[in-house]
């Protein structure tokens, strides 16, 4: 399933071609961003005392690794005991909750079922494994959305706004965690632009405990939505 060295996940039907335009926006981006697109991360104190490391420090590389590359994470762990009550003992079973990320382009349908037949055939030393998909929008794994080519008003109105309310171009970065409800809007109204933002990353801590924005970026991109709306044909 995953290679441990590197944390590439073996199975190709995981992985997707890039296209074309979403590598030339990551190299935009990057050129951007620079190193603070991960040195802006709250990371961990390391062996050294300096910060823990990520898996590339490359930032197109991070940029493309967060949304267009596939990465199973373990976000959840049963049949431990706690440390004071843990002893030398024979666990009667052990569960793992599971997070495998896919590219949009990627099936996430057809990648659970795999990824199903993957942990639950020839398991080592005649073990039992079952594996249950968390199934989201009508289907064992949601699917992520791609958005279509920007229509040139839009493209230049994002640029303009960008420039005037943050000083710098426009820069496109693709966003793990899918919401289904954006395939739903693209299928329900085809012709239609979609401008996605929010106000995500360091200071801001949305959809959890202790929810809270960074309020002069709000209110920055706050202005640079309705600039882009006055420029709508």
């Amino acid at each position: 399933l995953e290679d441990s060295a590197t944390g590439r996940l073996l199975p190709q039907s995981f992985h997707c071609e890039i296209p074309g335009a979403r590598l030339d926006q990551a190299k935009a981006t990057a050129a951007i961003l620079k190193d603070e697109v991960y040195k802006r991360m709250p990371w961990a104190c390391g062996a050294d005392g300096g910060p823990v490391l990520p898996v590339t420090t490359d930032p197109v590389e991070v940029l493309l690794n967060r949304t267009w590359r596939p990465t199973l994470s373990v976000v959840g762990a049963d049949g431990f005991p706690e440390l004071k009550n843990a002893g030398n003992v024979l666990r009667p079973y052990t569960a793992f909750k599971l997070s495998l990320r896919l590219p949009p382009l990627i099936d996430g349908n057809a990648a659970a079922l795999e990824l199903k037949a993957l942990l639950e055939d020839n398991a080592p030393y005649n073990a039992k494994v079952t594996f249950t998909p968390d199934g989201r929008a009508g289907a064992y794994g949601a699917t992520g959305w791609n958005t279509p080519d920007l229509a040139p008003w839009l493209s230049q109105a994002l640029n303009d706004a960008s420039e005037a309310h943050f000083g710098a171009p426009v820069g496109y970065v693709g966003q793990g965690g899918t919401i289904p409800l954006m395939s739903m809007l693209q299928k329900g109204f085809p012709k239609a632009q979609m401008m996605v933002c929010g106000v995500l990353g360091p200071k801001s801590n949305a959809h959890g405990p202790n929810e809270f924005l960074h309020v002069p970026y709000g209110k920055r991109l706050t202005a640079a939505v309705a600039q882009v709306m006055a420029a709508h044909p």
